[in-house]
């Protein structure tokens, strides 16, 4: 890859992954559009382990007390809001988890990277965004989530796997329908991708590993700097504007975009 193909693919990935937009239709989509080789899947899981990077330096003030809490109710069994917080993201990331193991299991890794999935699932799940977005009552945080919630939230979370669904935008989607306000539902579903990325980071390099062919990686971390800076400054601008622009323009730029593509594929 090409020193400027690795730092626009990152910064792309950056902006977009915290963005209900989805990340990962606009790194299938961009070198198709261009005529770049596509980058491939481990490329892909660098740029997000640089959003991994990104999360955990915004929420390194709240992770601290978050996983003392948990830590506490491993040995005493009783839960906090703040432990009960933790546990949820563990199992809100059950699902995913599953629904990945199956769709590699049935091959369709491939199938799902089509342009007229990535266009339809755009639209659908960006008027589903501002459908909740325009229903949901805005009056609880993120800690007074039920498991109800938590189960709910990681059920959308498995929609993700469908480029163009956005994993920010179905969890915000479910998050925003279950009663919770902007900025909490941003918050949630930022906490949410932290064991996703993890294990999709830690699944992709063991492949890595185990090949006999040569891995550039120097790409690979020249993606995980950029995308990690561009990730750092776009959580703390959204979640900034959040409230004052609600979801709206994020509807429009999806439904513009898979338009487009419709376009585009006819």
């Amino acid at each position: 890859m090409d020193i400027w193909h690795i730092i626009i693919l990152a910064v792309i990935q950056g902006l977009t992954e915290f963005l209900p937009i989805s990340s990962s239709a606009h790194l299938i989509l961009f070198p198709q559009l261009t005529g770049w080789e596509d980058q491939g899947l481990a490329f892909d899981v660098a740029v997000h382990v640089g959003s991994l990077v990104a999360v955990l330096m915004y929420f390194r003030a709240d992770l601290k007390p978050l996983l003392v809490s948990w830590f506490k109710s491993m040995k005493t069994w009783e839960l906090t809001p703040e432990s009960r917080l933790v546990w949820g993201v563990g199992v809100g990331t059950v699902p995913v988890g599953l629904m990945g193991l199956a769709i590699v299991g049935a091959g369709l890794e491939g199938y799902l990277r089509s342009p007229l999935i990535i266009a339809t699932a755009t639209i659908v799940f960006g008027l589903l965004l501002w459908w909740a977005d325009v229903i949901g009552k805005r009056e609880r945080d993120e800690l007074t989530l039920s498991w109800q919630d938590i189960l709910l939230i990681g059920l959308a979370q498995a929609l993700a796997l469908i480029p163009g669904a956005s994993r920010s935008g179905v969890t915000m989607t479910a998050a925003l329908l279950v009663g919770l306000n902007r900025k909490a539902a941003a918050r949630f579903s930022f906490l949410l991708a932290i064991p996703v990325i993890i294990l999709a980071g830690m699944s992709e390099t063991l492949k890595l590993m185990s090949q006999n062919v040569p891995v550039n990686w120097y790409a690979l971390g020249l993606g995980v700097v950029f995308s990690a800076l561009s990730a750092y400054l776009c959580i703390r601008v959204f979640i900034s504007l959040l409230d004052r622009i609600g979801m709206l323009p994020f509807v429009i730029y999806r439904v513009g975009l898979g338009i487009a593509l419709l376009l585009w594929v006819v």
